[in-house]
């Protein structure tokens, strides 16, 4: 659902002005009930997911007090299709009493899931069981309705402790498996060795551990161990750096913190319950919304149950939609790769041969691969033909100025880069350019071209002494090209960077008398980035990271005007003055007689 669409709906329940203006939820309507798993199944390899969460239901299952309406408006929402819900837990106290009775009610909930094989864990809390007990009690209604035999259709389970009581799943989203622990009640020294069996028997999954009982949460939502939570942290969860998401009912109010390991990591500890709220909490549902590329997990809490029933609700229910308090809605920015490295390193795609990038109009190739930290003297022309480039170092400047590099982007065709530590005022650095011999120098590109890069910023490219650094450029400005338009000082074509950190493709077309301005957006500081300008002999595009930015001209634009002067990768020449070396990092560039389609670049 688009914002403008939540919008609507939300003021049809009567919760916004006409003039509010809220942050995007997920459709909040109920699915049609003949959604099935298998019809409407997630899609496993999308980076962008949805574990649901389930808290405490005990209310809604209280002998003859309690209502299955919300739960199951709750469980048609998960199997809907809407969202790319990969797995539901429930975190325990799914009954009142743990009588039969209580325990037949939600088992027909279920029966929902279990139709549709939509996989999902349950656990028990102290309302399921005697709370005076462990994970040896025995037999119980909790174990006769949601025990493993219940799991035997199940995609995702992967077995149980002897007890019956503690589970594992294995789901698959975001196209890598995720283990998913479902602890019992207050668990014995043999569950959790149990559980400690299980995480060395999947030393590579990035784990979440659910439970019943293990962080309590204040009024201003910090969460905090209980005693026995104190212990699962320091027997479980400390020493496995693979969990790094527990989510645990039982205690109200909702709450969150964030908790290193002993390998020094962060583990995201949540609490979420919401019974003590209108109609038992009216089966709320947590959603944990991962963007594998964006880092981040977006968390929303809501009730398709009271959704479903609006615009027709009065102003406590309406109030009950969904929770927009901190602990209740909020991202988690996680570098994933960088938080699994310990335990599931992502391998490092070996480089792919330098003759792939060769591809038709190959006018240029240029990697960069030396020894680390060695000072840069030339670099080859991997095309063969005959654009070789040698080393310009500014006056007081030294040799490592210009370095080969270890770092690169895993997109990459190889598997180094080139540091420039450049700058202005007064100029500064090191470059390369082509020789005056160079075929390339000749090249107008009247017919088209394409210009790619790899690129990197440091932490410290806007500190005002490196706005305009060029990445690529001619040397030779408009002027001596014959142009007489816009400023005739400016380079006859170059890729530079604003001191916004925004790229700038700008050129002297053959067939114009001023300058062609491409603009992109500000980049990330510390982040590889590919970048392309594509001309096709009338048009001009520029890419970031394959995606054309907003201001690209439409006017007829063809070719680049040539000053007679070589080629610059690293520096800004004003009127043939070379004004300051580039300051960050270059990973392969590639230059092509044609305009290249987004699937042809470098990127792979």
């Amino acid at each position: 659902m688009n914002d403008s669409s939540r919008r609507t709906f939300l003021r049809g329940a009567g919760l916004l002005g006409a003039g509010a203006a809220v942050s995007a939820l997920p459709a909040l309507g109920a699915p049609a009930a003949s959604a099935t798993f298998g019809h409407h199944g997630p899609d496993f390899e999308d980076g962008r997911f949805t574990l649901a969460v389930l808290p405490d239901t005990q209310y809604l299952f209280d002998a003859d007090r309690g209502d299955p309406a919300p739960l199951d408006a709750t469980l048609r929402y998960v199997t809907g299709g809407d969202e790319n819900i990969v797995f539901l837990a429930h975190l325990g106290d799914l009954t009142e009493s743990g009588q039969p009775g209580e325990f037949e009610q939600i088992s027909r909930s279920f029966q929902h899931l279990d139709r549709r094989r939509f996989p999902y864990s349950t656990l028990a809390g102290n309302h399921d069981i005697k709370s005076s007990t462990d994970d040896q009690r025995g037999r119980t209604p909790y174990l006769d309705a949601f025990g493993p035999h219940r799991q035997r259709g199940s995609r995702t389970f992967r077995g149980a402790s002897p007890d019956g009581y503690n589970s594992h799943h294995v789901f698959r989203a975001g196209g890598r498996e995720w283990l998913l622990l479902a602890l019992d009640w207050r668990p014995s020294a043999g569950g959790l060795e149990w559980a400690r069996s299980v995480l060395a028997r999947n030393p590579r999954l990035p784990a979440i551990l659910t439970i019943h009982e293990l962080v309590w949460a204040d009024e201003a939502g910090q969460a905090r161990f209980s005693e026995f939570g104190q212990k699962v942290w320091d027997e479980l969860i400390a020493g496995n750096d693979q969990i790094f998401l527990t989510l645990n009912g039982h205690f109200w109010p909702p709450g969150r913190a964030v908790k290193q390991n002993r390998a020094g990591h962060d583990v995201h500890l949540h609490i979420t319950n919401y019974q003590d709220r209108y109609y038992g909490g009216s089966a709320m549902i947590r959603l944990y919304r991962f963007d594998l590329a964006r880092n981040v997990i977006d968390v929303r809490t809501f009730s398709p149950w009271l959704a479903d029933q609006a615009p027709r609700l009065n102003e406590l229910q309406r109030q009950e939609i969904e929770r927009t308090g901190p602990a209740d809605y909020f991202s988690l920015e996680i570098d994933f790769e960088s938080r699994f490295a310990g335990f599931a390193p992502v391998p490092v795609p070996p480089a792919r041969p330098a003759e792939r990038q060769l591809i038709r109009g190959t006018v240029a190739y240029w990697r960069f691969e030396g020894q680390e930290g060695a000072p840069v003297d030339k670099v080859r022309d991997l095309s063969g033909r005959g654009n070789d480039l040698v080393r310009v170092t500014l006056p007081g400047s030294a040799p490592e100025a210009l370095r080969f590099s270890g770092e690169f982007s895993g997109r990459q065709p190889s598997r180094s880069s080139l540091r420039f530590d450049g700058g202005k005022k007064p100029a500064r650095g090191g470059y390369l350019r082509t020789a005056d011999s160079a075929p390339m120098n000749a090249e107008t590109f009247a017919r088209g071209y394409t210009v790619e890069a790899f690129v990197k910023l440091p932490a410290d490219f806007k500190d005002g002494k490196h706005a305009w650094a060029a990445i690529f450029g001619r040397q030779g400005s408009g002027g001596k090209a014959g142009k007489t338009g816009d400023d005739p000082g400016e380079p006859s074509a170059t890729l530079s960077l604003s001191d916004g950190a925004a790229f700038q493709w700008a050129v002297f077309p053959v067939n114009q008398n001023g300058i062609s301005t491409c603009w992109g957006h500000e980049l990330a500081l510390e982040e590889w980035i590919h970048v392309a300008a594509v001309n096709d002999g009338r048009r001009t595009t520029l890419y970031v990271d394959g995606c054309p930015v907003l201001r690209n001209p439409k006017t007829t634009a063809a070719g680049i005007a040539n000053p007679g002067g070589s080629w610059l990768i690293g520096a800004y020449a004003y009127d043939s003055i070379v004004e300051q070396a580039f300051h960050g990092w270059l990973g392969d560039v590639r230059v092509v007689a044609r305009a290249l389609e987004p699937r042809e670049f470098m990127l792979g």
